[in-house]
């Protein structure tokens, strides 16, 4: 399996290829364990960007492209 930062390279380059297993893996690592589950969606709270959560979710075992751009920036900003 990939490690974190390869799998971030892999987003900037494509965010329309991420699996969505892949990014829960950098969601958990970056924000901690998620906040709601028993949905299709996974939300974590992030307080250091406004509104404090990144909500993601499957589409045929794929991360959203918008939602892989949403995840990025907040990890962005929290190393900034």
């Amino acid at each position: 399996m990939a490690g974190i930062d390869s799998i971030i390279e892999k987003m900037r380059r494509n965010p329309k290829g991420i699996r969505f297993k892949e990014l829960c893996r950098v969601c958990d690592y970056y924000f901690g364990k998620e906040r709601s589950r028993g949905t299709s969606h996974r939300i974590y709270k992030v307080p250091w960007i406004y509104p404090p959560i990144v909500n993601i979710q499957s589409f045929k075992e794929k991360a959203k492209d918008y939602q892989v751009r949403q995840v990025l920036n907040a990890i962005d900003q929290k190393d900034a």
